[in-house]
């Protein structure tokens, strides 16, 4: 299947605290045909975001200007979100239960990004 098909119109939240980086997601996003929430710069504006309307999927800087990002992770993961952990570092860095999540190592591509997106969903269980 292609990507864009089953990425088309989804409600990605984008938290990442370098403003260029988060452009260029936003950017790689739009082409993906993904509606982008956010971004989200910093830890209160993401959690202000995770806690608001409906997304379909996350990505998450695993570090925010020095502050973890797992409260977004746990607040999203509560609300049956998929989770996608961006860093320049893999699982490093990365709570043991957080283990087994999607990690997308920055620098990244689109077709990183896409194929990120696309296993993220894929995972997700059709709400009964």
């Amino acid at each position: 299947m292609d990507h864009n098909d089953s990425l088309k119109g989804r409600r990605v939240l984008v938290v990442e605290d370098e403003m260029m980086l988060a452009m260029l997601v936003e950017e790689m996003l739009a082409d993906l045909g993904c509606a982008v929430v956010g971004p989200a710069h910093a830890l209160a504006s993401g959690l202000e975001l995770a806690g608001g309307g409906q997304i379909d999927v996350a990505l998450l800087d695993v570090n925010l200007g020095g502050q973890p990002v797992f409260p977004i992770a746990d607040l999203l993961r509560a609300k049956g979100v998929p989770v996608i952990f961006c860093t320049g570092y893999g699982n490093t860095g990365l709570r043991d239960v957080d283990h087994g999540a999607l990690v997308l190592q920055k620098p990244f591509r689109a077709a990183d990004l896409a194929s990120a997106l696309s296993q993220a969903l894929g995972a997700e269980t059709p709400p009964s």
